[in-house]
């Protein structure tokens, strides 16, 4: 198992039980693909460094999670089509 860390950027326009709920999409899918979640740092509203979709705030949460190494690919690849989450960043952390 190989240590990560997702960076996900929501939308600011969702409201919070949607926004926790896409945050929970993000959970589960972890799981599904093997991984188990160690670690969710929420850090709240943020001001982007430059407009995204015409918003210039967004809800910014790190999860720290270990799966096998094919878990990241098939994330991003569900990431890029969810509703509600702007940006992402899944990285491999140096144990």
């Amino acid at each position: 198992m190989n240590k990560y860390e997702l960076t996900v950027v929501i939308s600011a326009k969702l409201e919070d039980e949607a926004r926790l709920a896409t945050l929970e999409k993000v959970k589960d899918m972890i799981a599904r693909f093997g991984g188990t979640v160690t670690n969710v740092n929420d850090w709240g509203k943020k001001k982007l460094a430059y407009d995204i979709q015409k918003m210039s705030e967004a809800f910014y949460t790190f999860v720290e999670f270990d799966a096998p190494a094919t878990a990241p690919a098939e994330l991003e690849a569900q990431l890029r089509i969810m509703d509600g989450v702007v940006r992402y960043l899944c990285v491999s952390v140096e144990a």
